[in-house]
């Protein structure tokens, strides 16, 4: 009985722990965006696309960095950690995104 009271114990602080799944989930998402080299610290040359799920970055497989706004740019993903709504699974390193939409930027009070 312990043993079950234990395990519906995990599964609901995992239910209550945002929106973050589990690796191997293709369930949608919100989770942090941006370049893995610039701003996640990953890797060491170029700028590639990355997302960071439960604290530990994955580069993207299924989409690319410009393919969402000039990655340079003011707002691209080297410059800023963007919010993005994906859905896929991590595969070893890397995340396989079957869909990825990039959140607008919250507003500031002075705008």
């Amino acid at each position: 009985m312990k043993e079950l009271a234990f395990a519906l114990t995990l599964v609901l602080f995992g239910i209550g722990c945002g929106n973050q799944q589990a690796s191997g989930s293709n369930e949608e998402q919100v989770v942090e965006a941006s370049c893995g080299q610039c701003l996640f610290g990953m890797g060491k040359e170029g700028c590639d696309l990355a997302v960071r799920i439960n604290g530990k970055g994955y580069f993207v497989d299924g989409t690319g960095i410009d393919d969402h706004g000039d990655s340079h740019g003011e707002d691209g993903f080297c410059n800023k950690i963007r919010q993005a709504k994906i859905s896929g699974e991590i595969k070893g390193d890397r995340f396989k995104v079957t869909s990825f939409k990039l959140l607008p930027l919250e507003k500031k009070n002075s705008e």
